[in-house]
């Protein structure tokens, strides 16, 4: 069965939240992110193995599948956002960790469906590793089936948040959006969520380590 793992968009209202203390400086958003094109290392299929993570072994991922240019790799980066910075590009698909010195980390990632899309600036303002899921109430009322997960998902391979997922706040407000893994790996590089930003499991693990509470995020308009 496939379920929509995100929050429903909430572009107006906020819920508001017990986030840890956190930086509260607004990033500029700043001019779209320009790329040389040269790939600098491409992490290949060596960072797709399998991976022991707690209670949960997460298998090795078949690549052979998979258009290139939706995994991890570091490629060169003119972009102006400080070294430590999350950048999404929701039409190219990809999502930046920016290193600084020239080079970004960049992610294939699944974005919005139409009507979905979300931008803005934004900060990590939670983590969690193997997160439970919880439907919302309009994803109750679309899809009956998700009513037997209204008290929650346990988190695991099956669990549509994935193995990790980053909480994007403003201030000490949840916007209710994620950057989080999947358990569609072939929903990368489409637009099918309901605003949240998915990466591979394996993906999202590696971002999960890079970013820290109070990392900056930038969404850029699709």
């Amino acid at each position: 069965m496939t379920i929509d793992a995100e929050k429903e968009p909430l572009l107006s209202r906020v819920a508001g939240a017990d986030a840890p203390q956190m930086s509260r400086r607004l990033f500029v958003l700043a001019a779209p992110v320009i790329l040389t094109g040269c790939v600098t290392t491409a992490e290949g299929i060596g960072a797709y193995g399998g991976v022991s993570d707690g209670r949960v072994t997460l298998p090795a991922m078949d690549t052979s599948g998979v258009n290139p240019r939706f995994l991890r790799q570091t490629v060169a980066y003119s972009g102006r956002e400080a070294a430590g910075t999350i950048v999404v590009r929701p039409s190219e698909r990809h999502l930046y960790f920016v290193t600084g010195r020239g080079t970004a980390i960049r992610y294939g990632v699944g974005v919005g469906r139409q009507g979905a899309l979300w931008h803005g600036r934004a900060a990590v303002g939670r983590k969690a590793s193997w997160p439970n899921w919880t439907p919302t109430a309009n994803m109750i009322r679309n899809d009956p089936r998700n009513a037997r997960y209204a008290g929650g998902m346990a988190g695991g391979i099956a669990n549509p948040l994935g193995a990790r997922a980053l909480y994007l706040y403003r201030g000490s407000r949840d916007t209710m959006y994620r950057l989080h893994g999947t358990n569609e790996p072939r929903s990368i590089g489409l637009a099918v969520s309901s605003g949240c930003i998915r990466l591979f499991n394996h993906d999202i693990i590696d971002l999960h380590n890079r970013a820290r509470i109070g990392t900056p995020v930038v969404v850029l308009p699709g």
